[in-house]
């Protein structure tokens, strides 16, 4: 069974159906952790979630880090905190990297389908 993403879901998730593909880790302080999507499906919605005490990195098919500096500067990762619920687009095959310079961070990945009419 692959769980459909319903279009137009608030950022909070309320209303998905519970996934059947879904992972969890915590992170090892400064380690690139990956996770690699892999299933039936082509396309997928993942609901990233994170219960941090600072924050996660994450980046898509390349290597999460902090920040380049006191300067901006271009970034390939994106900034996730306990108070936010990422959701992007991802294939099968993609791999996710997650990066925190915090310890004992917790992060969820739940993945649902989408269809090829979506």
């Amino acid at each position: 069974m692959i769980t459909p993403y319903v279009a137009q879901q608030t950022v909070t998730d309320f209303g998905l159906r519970f996934p059947d593909l879904k992972y969890s880790a915590r992170l090892a302080i400064t380690t690139d952790t990956t996770l690699t999507i892999s299933g039936a499906a082509p396309r997928y919605k993942a609901v990233i979630k994170c219960m941090p005490t600072g924050y996660v990195w994450v980046a898509l098919n390349q290597v999460a880090d902090d920040p380049a500096g006191a300067t901006f500067a271009a970034s390939g990762s994106e900034m996730l905190t306990a108070e936010y619920v990422m959701c992007r687009e991802v294939k099968s095959g993609d791999v996710l990297h997650f990066f925190s310079s915090t310890a004992t961070t917790d992060v969820s990945v739940s993945l649902f389908a989408l269809g090829t009419n979506n």
